[in-house]
This record gives C-alpha cells, sequence and structure tokens, in this order.
C-alpha cells in the first residue's frame, strides 16, 4: 500500500501541474466517391484542480498508514 500511496501523491502532483491534455481527432467533412476531406481537430480533456490534490492527499494518507502498521 504503500508504493500504492506514493504513485497517488505523484499523480496528483502531476494533476495540480498539468491542469489538461489535448487529444487530436480527425473529422470528415465531405465523401464523394474518391473525393474525401477531412478536418483535424483538437478537442481538450480537462480536469479540476482540486481533484489533484484528493489524489495526492489520498496518497499521503496510505503513506502515512503503512508506516505506522510496520
Amino acid at each position: 500500500m504503500k508504493t500504492f500511496g506514493i504513485f497517488l501523491i505523484l499523480i496528483g502532483i502531476a494533476m495540480i501541474i498539468v491542469r489538461g491534455i489535448s487529444v487530436p481527432t480527425q473529422k470528415k467533412l465531405v465523401d464523394i466517391g474518391p473525393v474525401e476531406i477531412n478536418k483535424t481537430e483538437n478537442k481538450w480533456i480537462g480536469w479540476p484542480t482540486y481533484s489533484g490534490a484528493v489524489i495526492a492527499v489520498v496518497g499521503v494518507v496510505l503513506v502515512v498508514s503503512g508506516r505506522k502498521r510496520s
């Protein structure tokens, strides 16, 4: 559980620093026989900053509780 707690802390800190990612998607506009027109758009996938903080706190709780049992 201590290793998983450290992993959660690192992921939580990364989520606080990086607030989302941009993913390119292709959209087909026209498809007439051999003629095809596509458009590439960037979609933003974001998350609230407090979710990273909550994940980091859960990781700290797991690390601290793992030390008390040892």
